[in-house]
């Protein structure tokens, strides 16, 4: 599908936005948005302007990062320009860096050490755990989790971004169990995390005070995270807007996305896209061609389309393998070759694993050979410990509901035993915002050029076997 124009030709011409910006320079361009470095003229203040050229993108985007205003760990909105023949442009905080920069200084031996440190894993682990928290306590998916979409701001603050495939599963007004807005709230963005003395508890300087209103206990948490997936998986609409806006915005990731300040006349207030699509009974069914490919969870391989926020924790997986190893976990080449990736380590997909994964579309379609001796994660982090293996264990989970929430872990004791969290001052940020190496597209480049695809050249002999269904391809 070719990629929508742009109605403006140029943000330059928009009198709105140059009566309050000075637009400085584009930093980062994608298929469905811009983004450029721009200086607020009010205050002087830098902030990057997005943009987005697909309606529904940037409709998901706004709606997303609204029902997420004063959380630490999600990027700042201030606010947005949108007419009926425009494209819309968000006025986000503008971080300079994220967490793929951190993952490449430390494996090119920027910091002359051993890498990124335990206690610099930990407080990058809690920092990412409590915005992701945040996301699914708000009953939204953010469906795009990657380390080039997880920003961070000079003195450390990490914050999730590009909220663009995101999607809120509840209906407007409702509001998840044992979400407390005050959990997440700070004085500004600069404040949200303090860093406390080694003896404090190492999560609690993310997230604030919060009165003991966390939620009863984390089979609680767990179980009304299945009830709310399940809730879902009932509905009956077919997400069409989801199969138009699923390429990956590439560089423009790096560079903005957030939270929505207090915005008069919004014409998102009462809106809901679905209406918009046709259908008012519910969201339904969402699209499996979602996520950036090294990172997406294998219901979504095999073309699930009743998916929750279980898709978050399997790409959080991946994120903390690869801090810990600097190294991605499962780079594939295509769809086929990333299953086969995850089913060299992990085993089999069957029932005795996933109850349910024979419902899934495609399983019936694509099946591999059975591996008689996974991998295991271990082998493919060596030299860390037990308890950190056991971690990405808790995640890397066939079985959707066996995933540990975002909750779970911020409890967890790898992160609330010794070597603690390291304070957010303490952490080490590369220098500058470098740019990917012309000579070595194989590394961070390949994040822009993940998407889905059906490219089966690349795995010599199949076996294709015609079923009552229609057929199966059967690799060796």
């Amino acid at each position: 599908m070719d990629p929508p124009r742009s109605k403006s030709w140029s943000i330059h011409t928009r009198r709105e936005i140059a009566s309050k910006y000075q637009i400085l320079e584009r930093v980062g361009s994608g298929a469905y948005s811009d983004v450029y470095r721009a200086r607020r003229i009010s205050d002087n203040l830098t902030v990057a302007l997005k943009e987005v050229h697909d309606y529904q993108s940037a409709f998901r985007e706004i709606e997303a990062l609204q029902a997420l205003q004063n959380c630490p760990n999600v990027v700042v909105l201030y606010e947005y320009f949108w007419s009926e023949d425009e494209d819309a442009v968000l006025v986000l905080e503008y971080l300079p860096n994220d967490l793929s920069d951190v993952i490449r200084a430390a494996k090119k031996g920027e910091w002359k050490d051993e890498g990124l440190r335990i206690g610099e894993i930990k407080r990058w682990m809690v920092q990412i755990l409590c915005g992701v928290d945040a996301c699914h306590r708000n009953s939204i998916v953010h469906r795009d989790l990657k380390p080039s979409n997880l920003l961070i701001s000079a003195n450390g603050l990490l914050k999730l971004a590009d909220f663009g495939q995101a999607r809120i599963l509840l209906a407007p007004g409702y509001v998840a169990v044992g979400y407390n807005p005050q959990f997440y709230e700070q004085s500004s963005p600069n404040d949200a995390i303090v860093a406390n003395p080694p003896e404090t508890n190492p999560v609690a300087d993310n997230a604030a005070d919060h009165e003991g209103q966390v939620i009863q206990g984390e089979s609680l948490r767990k179980e009304e995270g299945r009830r709310l997936s399940e809730e879902h998986r009932e509905r009956d609409f077919l997400d069409e807007g989801d199969k138009e806006s699923n390429i990956p915005d590439g560089d423009v990731s790096c560079l903005a996305t957030c939270t929505a300040s207090d915005m008069e006349e919004d014409p998102f207030k009462n809106y809901s896209y679905e209406a918009e699509e046709g259908e008012n009974e519910g969201l339904g069914p969402l699209t499996s061609c979602v996520g950036t490919r090294w990172f997406r969870a294998p219901e979504l391989l095999y073309g699930s389309t009743t998916y929750g926020p279980e898709i978050d924790l399997w790409s959080l997986g991946c994120i903390f393998a690869e801090l810990l190893s600097l190294e991605p976990l499962f780079p594939g080449t295509s769809d086929i070759d990333q299953l086969s990736r995850i089913i060299s380590v992990m085993g089999n997909l069957s029932e005795e694993v996933w109850p349910g994964c024979l419902e899934l579309p495609d399983y019936k379609t694509i099946s591999f050979g059975k591996v008689e001796n996974p991998i295991g994660l271990d082998s493919c982090l060596p030299n860390r410990s037990a308890d950190e293996i056991l971690l990405v264990n808790k995640l890397l989970c066939f079985d959707p509901a066996n995933r540990a929430t975002a909750m779970e872990l911020l409890q967890d004791k790898y992160l609330t035993e010794d070597p603690l969290p390291v304070p957010v001052s303490e952490l080490r940020i590369p220098s500058k915002h470098s740019d990917q190496d012309e000579d070595s597209p194989g590394e961070w480049g390949d994040y822009r050029d993940v998407g889905s695809d059906s490219d089966f050249d690349d795995f010599g002999s199949t076996n294709l076997i015609k079923t009552n269904d229609g057929f199966s391809i059967r690799f060796s």
